[in-house]
């Protein structure tokens, strides 16, 4: 039996600790501003919409003020074509079989029905990856520590396969300075973000590799731009 690529115990974990940690979700809410943007120019009156993996509780407050109504849920656990519109933010991207899971969004709408979302693409965390592949490369070995990602004509084809029509996928690229690669860590912890590979060691990295790591990310008192790269997703269900 193939294991799978995402430890969804690990997964809760990290998003536990980030809800006691304070969470700082400005990726996921950059995301869910640019979608009510885009639902305002569309000429269409949804009346039941499903917030799949609801990041924050105040989405559904903010989405109720152009929707009938919103509901939180696992596509998975709903009725079929109970919706007209469908958000997904943050969850495709740690998805054991990535199609299944937008197969289960394709599920839950009604013909004509709309699926909006955004995810993070692959060419996020440069930075990032350039330092642990040399802490690692230092340590004399490699372990899996980044996500693999999809970029967006993958992600269109994706939306096709499971028989959503019109897929339009944008890129949001967001520089944001970092003083150290300390403090990226960190607010990737605060989004619930960091490793979930079930692959992944269970050692932590050693002191020697992780001042290799700090180094490689950047040195000096100047701000350090890490770039996170974010796919924002649209595409309709057939109406018949």
């Amino acid at each position: 039996m193939t294991r799978s690529l995402f430890d969804n115990h690990a997964r809760q974990l990290r998003r536990d600790r980030a809800a006691r940690l304070g969470s700082d979700l400005f990726l996921h809410a950059r995301s869910f501003d640019d979608c009510l943007d885009r639902l305002a120019d569309i000429q269409v009156n949804f009346t039941n919409a499903l917030i799949a993996g609801c990041a924050d509780p105040r989405w559904r407050e903010a989405l109720s003020a152009i929707v009938t109504h919103v509901s939180t849920a696992d596509p998975r656990s709903v009725a079929p074509r109970s919706f007209d519109l469908c958000l997904s933010i943050g969850e495709l991207e740690t998805a054991n079989d990535v199609q299944a899971a937008a197969f289960a969004l394709r599920h839950v709408l009604r013909p004509g029905g709309l699926l909006i979302g955004a995810i993070v693409g692959g060419n996020s965390l440069p930075r990032l990856r350039a330092a642990m592949l040399a802490a690692d490369r230092a340590e004399g070995g490699a372990t899996p520590r980044l996500h693999p990602s999809i970029d967006g004509p993958s992600l269109a084809a994706l939306l096709t396969s499971v028989g959503f029509t019109q897929p339009v996928v944008d890129v949001d690229r967001v520089d944001v300075a970092y003083p150290d690669l300390d403090r990226l860590v960190s607010d990737l912890r605060a989004m619930g973000c960091t490793n979930i590979l079930t692959e992944r060691s269970r050692r932590p990295i050693t002191r020697r590799g992780m001042d290799i790591a700090r180094s490689a990310f950047g040195a000096g008192t100047a701000p350090k731009i890490e770039r996170f790269e974010l796919l924002h997703f649209a595409a309709w269900t057939p109406s018949v």
